[in-house]
């Protein structure tokens, strides 16, 4: 190469860096957003995503009194499809729940599992009448006008919420769920009798006919209690938006200092992906193959329970939730503060929500079209158990991601909720036996 050439390929060279450091003067690196700005998205958020699960209990509200009034298959499917519409904004809210005690002590009102289900109605010969540990395991306040409570004869003449409150964890025992999504989800499916077999609830819309065409006795209380429950639903929905609102009780516990709000939210993040998700609603199942240890187990609706969890735990971390409408709430997030931070830090996160999100997306695709998830859980079925098994490992992997986000960020007083079901299953299921 000649001199001259040399010359104008080192003009050419230096005018290339030139060009490349004034393009990064214009685009410099994203700055990360303000702890307070990123705090108020996720608390928008929250609300939003409050505010669809009232929009989607109203609307189960008009269905079930529509199914009161005249009974029939009908409406009976219509108040199902109901149902299932007002849990996938509901769940999305779980990753607003750990962390936050304000959202954890109401929490059991309106989601508890799993239930004794003959406290509130009939229930086959098999279910057994009596229970070492719960006295009000087959109470059936549908059918009696008086029930014992603690030794105290409690009037159950008229099913009301008042009755329902007082009922709801009675005795301190958490599975007398006498509110909240699955006792009406019981009603309107009845027990899953098909166990690793297919099949939902079969319960019939003569249940709830006037006369002599009511099937199961008593369809006049079991209509006053299925409009009381989700009347109930309804009132503790809008108790909870309020709470979200600006000056609410739930925004309040983000106010205390940033640090402390981010805190909550990573262990909410945490919390529901390790513990409660990957522990207690799905290896239990998997480790005792019982198709009881389902979410929605009443209406083999798990897999979208488990799927809009984790889409949840997307929302938060990335600052953006679609509505029911359509409309998209997002802004800074707290995938923003990582990245200023880590940007490598961020990208496996980001990849690790994905991955999750794919592997219940699995699921769900399979109990659309093969077989439901009681299915999928159940002994000898390899395949499915192979699927299940491959979303909890991914909820697992991306816990870990953000423990990693969690100490880039110097949050050292998350607390991540644990589970025997994934540190000591012997236990757990020396528990269950």
């Amino acid at each position: 190469m000649s001199e001259r050439a040399l010359v104008d390929r080192r003009r050419l060279t230096l005018a290339g860096v030139w060009i490349c450091l004034c393009l990064g003067w214009l685009h410099p690196a994203a700055a990360a957003p303000a702890q307070k700005d990123v705090i108020a998205s996720y608390a928008t958020i929250g609300l939003a995503t409050y505010e669809d699960s009232l929009i989607g209990a109203r609307q189960l509200k008009v269905a079930v009194d529509a199914l009161v009034a005249r009974p029939d298959m009908v409406k009976l499917e219509a108040a199902r499809t109901a149902w299932k519409a007002a849990r996938v904004p509901y769940m999305q809210t779980e990753a607003f729940r750990f962390g936050n005690k304000v959202v954890d002590d109401w929490e059991g009102k309106v989601n508890a599992w799993p239930l004794d289900e003959g406290l509130i109605d009939y229930v086959a010969m098999g279910y057994g009448a009596s229970s070492d540990s719960n006295p009000l395991y087959a109470a059936n306040v549908i059918a009696n006008r008086d029930i014992l409570v603690a030794g105290r004869k409690l009037d159950a003449r008229t099913i009301s919420k008042k009755l329902l409150r007082s009922l709801h964890e009675a005795e301190k025992i958490e599975a007398n769920v006498a509110t909240g999504y699955h006792a009406i989800e019981f009603l309107l499916w009845g027990q899953d009798l098909n166990g690793t077999g297919p099949g939902a609830g079969q319960r019939p819309a003569s249940d709830y006919a006037k006369g002599k065409a009511c099937t199961g006795g008593n369809c006049d209380r079991r209509a006053e209690y299925l409009q009381s429950v989700t009347n109930l639903l309804v009132e503790d929905l809008a108790w909870m938006v309020d709470q979200w609102k600006p000056k609410g009780a739930a925004r309040a516990v983000l106010s205390k200092s940033k640090s402390e709000a981010l805190t909550a939210i990573f262990s909410g993040l945490g919390s529901l992906s390790y513990g409660e998700m990957a522990g207690e609603r799905m290896k239990l199942g998997l480790l005792l193959n019982d198709p009881e240890e389902e979410h929605d187990c009443f209406s083999d609706n798990t897999h979208n329970s488990h799927y809009y969890d984790v889409i949840g735990m997307q929302n938060v971390y990335l600052g953006r939730y679609v509505r029911i409408d359509g409309r998209v709430v997002n802004g800074p997030s707290v995938s923003d503060l990582v990245k200023a931070k880590s940007a490598d830090i961020d990208t496996r996160v980001r990849e690790a929500i994905k991955s999750t999100v794919d592997k219940m997306a699995a699921i769900k695709q399979r109990a659309e079209s093969k077989e439901a998830y009681d299915q999928m859980i159940g002994e000898g079925n390899s395949e499915g158990n192979a699927i299940v098994e491959a979303a909890i490992g991914a909820l697992i992997a991306q816990t870990r991601e953000f423990e990693r986000a969690i100490g880039v960020l110097e949050l050292k007083a998350v607390r991540i909720e644990g589970s025997e079901s994934l540190e000591d299953p012997g236990k757990a299921l020396s528990k269950k036996k």
